[in-house]
């Protein structure tokens, strides 16, 4: 992102407007070199004394903006890269608001330091001058751009390091609150067998159909926790043939071998018996069932002591973080001009 100082483009701003590429309605402004095409752009953001402009809020949506083009219906397509758009802006300024906080910080990051983190970024993705100046391209990024966003990463990473990080405190109370918390929560369950119930959805889901969906798993749950069988629930409602006919079993699962990460802690969490859902998947959303639980003793706790330390300062990082960035925007002056 390139937010540049108001003072450089104050005599821009009366005439700014955006004009797309593309956009065929639009037409050059003339003046006394006729012939010759006048670009403006419009200002998306005004944030203290910089600004934020269309066409670097446009280069940041590129890598994630795709899926949300792929959206057959129009409005519902318009709706979503809007609050897509909404989103990234948002983030912008956070960048933006801990840029200036550095600077007055007296933060700074040296040119060697942006070239080094370069390398290091072709090296590990196998790349030279030219293949990355490609890889960028692709994305909305020059070369010289890229290296202005890289300085500002590095000058973000060093403000939360210098400004927030000192007012992160764990504790060894806290590491042992932590150790019997897990302990208390199933921690040992080392294995289930599971079961589940899937409500599929298509690869561009709208908001109503993820809600249709969503109330079917709720119903589901509430006819096994009202004392129906869950195999005889899944065999009636479960969108996936290779299993409904089996109740929906799946089979049993260590820790780390779900398919989807991110159910590891609600999976293993559940002891025998229980059903929980909706939970969000790839194919659709999902309920599930633990019929059977295998445990294991927990690792003794000056085993886990350095590991739950880590986890806990990560945790209290982002969340000092996230504090400290709502205190830099109470105290700036913040205009989005998005529309």
């Amino acid at each position: 992102m390139l937010v540049r100082k108001l003072s450089i483009l104050a005599l821009l701003i009366p005439a700014i407007a955006w004009a797309a590429p593309d956009d065929k309605a639009a037409k050059p402004t003339t003046s006394p070199n006729a012939g010759k095409k006048v670009i403006f752009e419009r200002v998306v953001a005004v944030i203290n004394d910089s600004i934020i402009l269309r066409s670097e809020l446009e280069a940041r949506m590129v890598p994630v903006i795709g899926e949300a083009q792929q959206i057959a219906d129009p409005k519902e397509r318009e709706r979503r890269i809007d609050k897509l758009r909404g989103q990234v802006l948002d983030e912008m300024v956070n960048e933006e608001l801990i840029v200036q906080a550095a600077d007055s910080a007296k933060i700074e990051v040296e040119s060697s330091e942006v070239q080094a983190a370069l390398d290091e970024i072709k090296s590990s993705n196998n790349l030279d001058d030219a293949a990355l100046a490609q890889v960028l391209a692709a994305q909305g990024y020059t070369l010289g751009n890229y290296k202005t966003d890289l300085r500002r990463q590095l000058l973000r990473l060093r403000a939360v390091n210098q400004l927030v990080a000192p007012k992160v405190n764990v504790t060894d109370e806290d590491i042992k609150a932590r150790y019997d918390e897990l302990s208390r929560r199933s921690a040992a369950v080392s294995a289930v067998k599971l079961s589940h119930i899937l409500f599929k959805l298509p690869d561009h889901v709208t908001e109503q159909q993820l809600g249709e969906a969503k109330e079917k798993a709720a119903m589901a749950v509430n006819r096994v926790k009202a004392g129906e069988e869950f195999a005889k629930v899944a065999g009636e409602v479960s969108d996936d043939v290779g299993t409904k006919a089996t109740g929906g079993e799946l089979g049993w699962f260590q820790r780390n071998s779900l398919a989807n990460p991110e159910w590891e802690p609600i999976v293993f969490a559940m002891e025998k018996g229980d059903v929980r859902g909706p939970v969000t998947g790839p194919q659709g959303i999902h309920v599930f069932f633990v019929s059977e639980v295998k445990k294991s003793d927990l690792k003794p706790f000056p085993e886990m002591k350095e590991q739950l330390a880590r986890e806990l300062r990560r945790r209290e990082m982002d969340k000092q973080t996230q504090t400290w960035i709502d205190e830099l925007r109470k105290k700036a002056y913040i205009d989005i001009k998005l529309q």
